[in-house]
């Protein structure tokens, strides 16, 4: 973000210490927009966003993680993004675009050719940042969290 601390990027495990804030802060964050943050982050094993299939992204300023996002297989040919996330106090700066960028290289270095995703009607920012990155609507979820559905074909 700026020259004296910038924006460093890793790879990680979900356990990882450095994947330690994004996730609570997500807990926290699906906990105030649909009441269950905990839910949402037991639907998936961390085995989903681990190589070779998957993968987690934090980005770090001054060694404190501020964004980040994991992918896992979705099927043979597309992989799907989750756990996308920028700390409150770093949006607005461009780290979401930030993080789509790394995910997407590190999917289509995978040799995934698709991808797809989904995020919740209350997450207004997250469906603009989608729309703005190349990403077409995707049939919505007709179930109870009305959830929007976005994908994207890799060049």
């Amino acid at each position: 973000m700026t020259e004296a601390h910038p924006v460093t990027v890793t790879w990680v495990a979900p356990a990882d210490p450095a994947a330690a804030p994004l996730l609570a802060a997500l807990r926290v964050e699906y906990d105030e927009r649909y009441g269950d943050g905990e839910g949402e982050l037991a639907a998936y094993p961390p085995s989903d966003f681990t190589p070779p299939a998957g993968g987690l992204v934090v980005l770090q300023l001054a060694g404190t993680t501020v964004a980040g996002g994991a992918f896992r297989r979705h099927d043979a040919a597309t992989a799907e993004l989750k756990r996308i996330w920028t700390a409150a106090s770093h949006r607005r700066h461009g780290l979401g675009r930030r993080v789509l960028a790394e995910l997407e290289a590190e999917i289509a270095r995978r040799g995934y050719r698709r991808i797809r995703l989904t995020t919740g009607p209350r997450q207004p920012e997250a469906i603009g940042l989608y729309r703005t990155t190349g990403y077409v609507v995707l049939p919505d979820d007709p179930g109870p969290w009305k959830l929007h559905h976005f994908g994207k074909q890799l060049p």
